[in-house]
């Protein structure tokens, strides 16, 4: 076989990693790192001595791990799990010769919780570890916590497919390798949007039809999902592609028959179009493509708070994206690229994805590190510390299944749960059953909801179910088999709603339309129902999974409930509730009994208790902002003055932005709104509450280099603008400046104030940022002018030898 572009750097790297113990390497896709990496520090390339132990390589995809195990294999000539094996939920291939082992990464933290040590493991790689999963750094923060205090003989290597590799290294401590790659010229041509609201699903059509009659190699589309997949398919199956084109759908929830028809070569005369997710970005190698059709979507994991599982939702894809999926056309020879979108917007895509875990549910995480014997995530070392109020979010989580107490540590039933490869709202529902026909049935229900489309699409669960266990494929055998392994052997007998509405009373739902099947759950959450659904006849449901935005949401798996079961299962409290009108600045309180959100009597109260008024108050907040109680002007006043000395100085400042502090309000404000009786925050409160976040000293920090307020030389103490376009501004009058001979400036002299001149009637008439400079230029055009329309006024030929003043008249300054 050809010489990939990492053979000559396969030395080094064995070598540096042997001497470090940590490295980086930065390869581009197709550079050969994942196939020959692993190979050579297991000893099966010719020339290179095996580490002492075996090779655990981490993929973020089990299509991904199951192609790299494939490969590797096929270039030693043996079958899979010989040498090289393969480890997935649902598949395992390993054998005693096995000393290269391809896993998916949410595997490795279950293995390493079952051995700290990590018996008989010399190296662990983490592969495409720029995706930054959740499990990922997961793993790796667990892997260096094993090799600092138990394993100083393991090796840790991280492969990244773009080569921005050195922020990586700076949390490692690990030295960097880089390879080029192999690149061929690759021509874009940009097809723009549709203005008409176009599907995407036509646009995509018609631009790989395009493709396919302008260029003569295979095609590879990126699309967000399987769905969008699906329709562009329909759409491309009319006989608008010549017949020697055939069309190969490629996403995760495929069988590896069907992705194995994408990724294998064409037979000769032949070309096809893969229409694939971004699965296809940098882990799988497609042979024959010269031709990429970029949609510019992806599809993302979001965890909105209330909810069952983590969603995709469709977003842009980001710059280090959208750049991998051109290169694509380039891997074998000259290639094309065509985006949706104009060549303009490109500039204003986000550089590169958020890591996992700045968005996802932390409640696996927090459950893995207690079992880890960690009930405090910041003494580990995370490429991107989990966020303090998801990380607080996802306790109270735990705490309310019986995972974790109040403290953070681990109960019988918390450990139970870590035993079982599912997160933990589903592990919860199977430890907590009380029967073994229980047990199996929530058994079936987490394999169920584990693997999308199984058991079809309908939102009944019962209907699911039902299909579930009558289908005979290969996918589904194995899921049955893990439920069998997760619930034991008894018939799943039980009454699927009591099951769930005692499992979960959060998810407990109620009808709030009679015209229309839209519903409240007792987290707080609204969901609905397609109107044709028998599920929508329901009053009650106890809500399995839902998808979309939290304002917005479709139930996805539901089962149907009777009131009796409802209120029977459901957390019935009666409490004092209050809403807050930003316009009359007011509350209205009332007591109501109710099943969490759900309310389900209620009475007026002349006033709200204190504590109702702060959750309310903090409630308005968190759902519609700053700006109706006139509280965004400091919050954003603080936010520019903190992100102007992290630009200037970087760590330890934070990144701060109003969408994260608006929907974190009470984990900063909530803390100092404990006076007896409440009172409306003022701008000051704000502003403390924020310094209380910054580590010390940097409150005191904030206000010296990026204050409110500067002296002039006039000696009044004039307001620091820090949202103006031209922040840090200060608005004077010009008498106030005279007598200086510098510039005025923040943050120890590195970033220059702009100064807003203005005339004694107080309009704009200069701005400057270079005051020495002004005194002998524009000032002296300005002074003409103003000696003019303003003559009773003090305009000296030399400002910068005058007394400064307040702007008095030339009258009042010879009486002073």
């Amino acid at each position: 076989m050809s010489q990939l572009p990492i053979e000559p750097l396969l030395p080094e790297i064995c070598a540096t990693l042997r001497a470090e113990k940590r490295l980086i390497l930065g390869a581009p896709p197709g550079a050969g790192k994942t196939t020959r990496v692993p190979l050579a520090l297991a000893g099966l390339i010719e020339g290179f001595e095996a580490l002492p132990g075996k090779i655990i390589m981490l993929e973020p995809r089990r299509i991904a791990a199951r192609m790299a195990a494939l490969r590797m294999a096929q270039t030693l000539g043996e079958p899979l799990g010989k040498c090289v094996g393969l480890s997935t939920r649902v598949d395992r291939q390993v054998s005693q010769d096995t000393v290269v082992e391809v896993i998916t990464d949410g595997l490795f933290t279950r293995r390493v919780l079952a051995d700290p040590e990590l018996t008989g493991v010399s190296a662990v790689i983490f592969d495409e570890i720029h995706e930054r999963s959740l499990s990922a750094d997961l793993g790796l923060a667990l892997a260096q916590d094993v090799q600092s205090a138990l394993r100083d003989d393991l090796h840790l290597l991280a492969m990244s497919a773009t080569l921005d590799t050195e922020a990586m290294a700076a949390r490692l401590g690990a030295p960097v390798i880089e390879s080029q790659g192999r690149q061929f010229p690759i021509e874009t041509r940009y097809l723009g949007r549709g203005k008409d609201r176009t599907r995407l699903e036509d646009q995509m059509a018609r631009a790989i039809e395009r493709a396919a009659r302008e260029t003569d190699g295979s095609i590879l589309a990126f699309l967000p999902g399987a769905g969008e997949i699906r329709r562009t398919a329909e759409r491309l199956s009319a006989p608008s592609l010549p017949a020697q084109i055939s069309l190969a759908p490629l996403y995760g929830a495929l069988s590896p028959r069907e992705q194995d028809a994408a990724i294998r070569p064409c037979s000769d005369g032949h070309r096809k179009i893969v229409l694939a997710t971004d699965i296809a970005e940098s882990a799988l190698t497609i042979e024959g493509v010269s031709v990429v059709v970029d949609s510019g979507y992806a599809r993302v994991p979001r965890f909105v708070p209330g909810g069952v599982s983590t969603e995709l939702q469709t977003v842009r894809a980001a710059r280090a994206n959208v750049d991998q999926r051109r290169g694509r056309a380039g891997r074998l020879g000259p290639g094309i690229c065509y985006r949706l979108w104009d060549e303009a917007e490109t500039r204003g895509l986000t550089q590169a994805p958020s890591p996992e875990i700045e968005n996802a549910d932390l409640s696996g995480l927090l459950l893995t590190l207690a079992d880890w014997g960690e009930r405090d995530p910041s003494r580990l070392n995370w490429l991107t510390p989990p966020p303090a109020g998801r990380l607080k979010a996802a306790q109270l989580d735990l705490v309310k299944l019986g995972a974790l107490q109040p403290d953070g540590t681990l109960t019988a039933k918390g450990q139970a749960m870590t035993r079982l490869p599912l997160p933990p709202r589903q592990a919860a529902l199977i430890v907590g059953a009380d029967t073994d026909a229980e047990r199996r049935l929530a058994a079936e229900i987490a394999a169920l909801m584990s693997e999308r489309g199984m058991g079809g699409q309908s939102p009944d669960l019962a209907e699911r179910l039902a299909r579930f266990r009558s289908e005979t494929g290969p996918r589904a055998k194995k899921l049955k088999a893990q439920a069998a392994r997760w619930g034991g052997p008894a018939p799943a007998s039980a009454d699927v709603t009591a099951l769930l509405a005692k499992a979960w009373p959060d998810m407990i739902a109620r009808r709030r339309d009679p015209d229309r099947p839209h519903y409240l759950l007792a987290n707080g959450r609204a969901g609905q129902l397609d109107e044709t659904a028998a599920l929508a006849k329901s009053d009650w449901l106890v809500v399995t999974d839902m998808a979309g935005s939290a304002k917005s949401s479709r139930i996805t798996l539901a089962a149907r409930l009777d009131a009796v079961t409802a209120r029977q299962y459901g957390a019935v409290t009666t409490r004092d509730e209050a809403e807050f009108d930003a316009r009359k600045n007011s509350f209205k309180a009332r007591r109501v009994t109710a099943m969490g959100a759900i309310v389900l009597t209620e009475q007026p109260l002349p006033k709200p208790s204190r504590e109702a008024a702060r959750a309310a108050f903090l409630a308005h907040l968190s759902a519609d902002g700053f700006a109706p109680t006139g509280l965004d002007r400091p919050v954003a006043d603080m936010v520019a003055r903190v992100t102007a000395l992290k630009t200037l100085y970087g760590s330890p400042w934070p990144d701060w932005d109003l969408a994260r502090l608006q929907a974190e309000v009470e984990d900063w404000l909530g803390p100092v709104l404990t006076q007896q009786t409440f009172t409306l925050p003022t701008p000051a409160t704000l502003r403390e509450a924020l310094k209380a976040q910054l580590e010390w000293p940097l409150p005191r920090t904030l206000d010296q280099k990026a204050p409110r307020k500067i002296a002039l030389p006039s000696g009044r103490e004039a307001q620091i603008d820090w949202l103006s376009v031209r922040a840090p501004l200060v608005e004077c009058k010009a008498q106030e400046l005279y007598g200086a001979t510098q510039h005025l400036f923040v943050a120890d002299g590195q970033l220059p104030l702009t100064l807003q001149i203005l005339s004694p009637g107080g309009k704009p008439v200069a701005t400057t940022q270079d005051l020495p400079g002004f005194w002998q230029g524009g000032y002296q055009d300005m002074a003409k002018d103003m000696r003019g329309r303003y003559p009773k006024h003090d305009w000296p030929e030399d400002p910068a030898r005058a007394k400064p003043h307040g702007g008095m008249t030339k009258a009042r300054l010879t009486k002073s």
